[in-house]
This record gives structure tokens, C-alpha cells and sequence, in this order.
């Protein structure tokens, strides 16, 4: 016959009943609700790196890449055609001022040098010589002045006399006369006598300045030989390297062929180059930014080559700090030349958004980072201007996520 069934019995078959109606509901219920999410692809906040909209200034820059090399170099060049006698400092040397870089052979030159200097003393001893003999013909026409003088005071006297036997009527008027035209021949000669002396010593003037103005000329070919003879062995005017030099002794140099290259270590410029298509933007005054080892230093532009060579252009940078310490030559550097600058305007740290030609990047918004379009205006090195698509105090993801820019959003974990 049949039995009740005990009530726990039949509470423990509910709650079975009851178990495997709900349990399976609830957990329809909770893959539903959590489906969406483990769907949408995610990205560990601990892999990416993440950058604040800010405002302050924005430099547009110029990539180019340079050269350290000494600020100054001289060139050394063969004053006179000779043959190269002796090479006293090779490249790499350290050269003090003073030091013979290269020594040349210039017998003829000091030939020359003779030569002139023998014609200096032959000019010198003309000038002497026409100094004796405008001395000697002075003194002759001085000697024959004087004569002169006491003719005409003797011819004076004697028409005095005759004036007076004339008035007394002792004397013929014709011999008074012969006395009168005595006395003004004597004047005449006298006249004669002094514009000769005058005449003779402004000649010998003219002739002795003459031969001071060649003895001037030869002075200064002899000086010019000398300095010649003396830059024969050329010397270092500074401290510094030798970085070329002739290689071979004996051999034969033109008169301003270069025998040896010299660079002052003590400062340092850069050369650098860039794509011509930037040839447009660059000009001389502009400021640029040097990293030498990493480690920024101002510089200027102080020169831009006009021509262009395989596709490149040259210019030239002077640093702000020339002797810094860690210059040194051949050392590569990465310049970078300022063509704008912005004050004061929207910027964000670089990431790839900036070289991604869709320009669009993900800003975090809580748990999430959406995708938006971004509209960037100057570039500069660590910073880029944000014109719209983002505001100051958005955070922006740097890192490189170019696998998900098909996505709306993604999940920040």
C-alpha cells in the first residue's frame, strides 16, 4: 500500500526541482550580460603607454643628421715652387704654435734674396754718390756766386765813382755808360749763377728721390723673398692636429699648392645634410638642436650650400657651447633645425598616430579608450600640436596600436 511521503523528502525534491529550473537560468542570465565583454578585444593597461593633453609651446623641426668637425682649419700652401725636403709632423700629430709642419727646399729663393739685396746696396751706394756730387757741384757754384758777388759790388762801386767824375764833368758820358752796362751784365750773371745752383740741386733732389723710391721697391721684394725663405719651413700659427699632409718627400710643389691641413681642436662645428626637399625652409639665422649623445646643445645655422648633391643639401651649424666636453671630430650627430614655433597651443607627447597617415589615436575614457580622429599641426620632437579631436586634459595612448584602429573602442584590462 502506499505511503505518505516524508515532508523532508518531498522539500528535498523541490529544491531539486527547483534547483535545476533556476541554476541554468541564472547562468543564461550571466553569459549574457557578460558576453559583450569577453568578446571586445582588450589591452593591459601595463602594456601601453599613455600621454596628457597639455598646453604650452611646440617646435616644427627638421630631421637632419651632421658631422662634428674643428670649428677652425688651416690650410697650409707652398709659398714658392720647391721640392719638398723633409715632412716633420704626419697627419695626427699634435702641433704647437711655431711647430715646422713641412720643410721645402728653396735655394732659389734665397738666390733671389741675394740678388736683391746685392741690388739694394748698388742703390745705395748711387744714392751716396749723388749725394757727393750735388754736394761738389753746390759748393763749385757757391764758390763762383761769391766771385760774382764782389764783381757786382767792385762794378757798383766803380759806377758810384763815375757817377760822381761825370757830375764834375771829368768824365764822358759813354764811359759811364760802359760802367752802368758793367754793372747790370755782373747782376745778370750773379742771377744766372743762383738759378743754376737752384736748377742743379732740385735735378739731383728729383734723381735721389728716384733712387729711394726703387730702393723702396727692392726693399719690399727683399722683405717679400725673405718672408718667402722664412715660410719655406712652414709652421703651425695655433695649437692644434694635423689631420692632411703631403706623404711623399722629393716631391714637387706649386707655388700655393696645399702641402698640410691643421684643425683647432679646441672648438668644434657641425656639417650637416638633409633632403632637398626641405631646401625651401632652411635659410641662415635659424636656431636648431644638436643631440650629442643624446644630450641636447643650441646651435644656429650659419650657412646653406645652394647646390644640391645626390639628392641632399649641406649647411653648417655653430653651437652655442663650441668646446663642450664629448665633441669630438667625425662624431655623427642628429640635428635638428627649428622652422616654426608655437607659444602656447595644444600638444601631446609623439606616437605613432603622428606618422600614421589616418591620423587616429585612442583617448581613455575609464575603463575603455575610444577612437578618434585627430587634426595635428606642428611637429616637433617630443611634442606634437593637436589642433581638434582631443582637449587639454585627455589622455592619450602612445603606444603603437595600429592593430586595433578598425576598432570603436576597446577594453583597457
Amino acid at each position: 500500500m502506499d505511503r505518505e511521503i516524508a515532508a523532508s523528502e518531498r522539500r528535498r525534491r523541490v529544491g531539486v526541482r527547483v534547483m535545476v529550473t533556476v541554476v541554468p537560468v541564472v547562468v543564461v542570465a550571466l553569459l549574457l550580460s557578460w558576453l559583450p565583454d569577453l568578446l571586445r578585444p582588450g589591452v593591459a593597461r601595463t602594456r601601453i603607454r599613455t600621454g596628457r593633453v597639455t598646453t604650452g609651446p611646440v617646435d616644427a623641426m627638421i630631421m637632419a643628421s651632421g658631422t662634428i668637425v674643428p670649428e677652425i682649419e688651416r690650410v697650409l700652401s707652398s709659398p714658392v715652387d720647391a721640392r719638398v725636403l723633409r715632412i716633420l709632423r704626419r697627419p695626427g700629430a699634435h702641433v704647437e704654435p711655431g711647430d715646422a709642419v713641412v720643410e721645402l727646399d728653396t735655394s732659389e729663393s734665397i738666390l733671389a734674396l741675394d740678388k736683391l739685396q746685392s741690388d739694394l746696396r748698388v742703390k745705395e751706394n748711387e744714392q751716396a754718390e749723388r749725394r757727393l756730387t750735388l754736394k761738389t757741384s753746390l759748393a763749385d757754384v757757391d764758390g763762383r756766386i761769391a766771385v760774382k758777388q764782389l764783381e757786382v759790388q767792385s762794378a757798383e762801386a766803380r759806377l758810384a765813382g763815375d757817377k760822381t767824375l761825370v757830375g764834375e764833368g771829368l768824365l764822358s758820358r759813354d764811359a759811364f755808360r760802359r760802367s752802368e752796362i758793367a754793372l747790370t751784365q755782373a747782376r745778370i750773371e750773379l742771377d744766372q749763377l743762383r738759378a743754376a745752383r737752384d736748377n742743379s740741386e732740385a735735378s739731383t733732389r728729383v734723381a735721389l728721390d728716384t733712387l729711394v723710391l726703387e730702393r723702396g721697391t727692392l726693399d719690399k721684394e727683399a722683405s717679400q723673398a725673405r718672408r718667402l725663405v722664412e715660410l719655406s719651413t712652414t709652421k703651425s700659427d695655433r695649437a692644434g692636429v694635423v689631420t692632411w699632409a703631403l706623404s711623399q718627400e722629393g716631391a714637387l710643389v706649386r707655388k700655393g699648392d696645399v702641402i698640410a691641413r691643421l684643425a683647432d681642436l679646441s672648438s668644434y662645428r657641425v656639417d650637416a645634410t638633409v633632403s632637398d626637399v626641405h631646401a625651401g625652409k632652411l635659410h641662415a639665422g635659424m636656431p636648431a638642436v644638436v643631440l650629442v649623445n643624446d644630450q641636447p646643445t643650441a646651435g644656429t645655422v650659419t650657412n646653406v650650400y645652394p647646390t644640391v648633391e645626390n639628392g641632399v643639401i649641406r649647411f653648417t651649424v655653430a653651437l652655442a657651447e663650441p668646446a663642450r666636453a664629448g665633441l669630438r671630430p667625425s662624431l655623427r650627430v642628429d640635428v635638428h633645425v627649428v622652422t616654426d614655433r608655437k607659444a602656447k597651443t595644444l600638444r601631446v607627447p609623439r606616437g605613432p598616430f603622428v606618422d600614421d597617415s589616418s591620423r587616429r589615436a585612442f583617448v581613455v575614457r575609464g575603463d575603455r579608450a575610444v577612437r578618434v580622429p585627430l587634426v595635428l599641426g606642428l611637429s616637433g620632437v617630443e611634442q606634437v600640436e593637436i589642433v581638434s579631436g582631443a582637449v587639454e586634459g585627455d589622455e592619450l595612448i602612445l603606444s603603437d596600436m595600429r592593430d586595433y584602429l578598425h576598432l570603436e573602442q576597446i577594453t583597457l584590462k
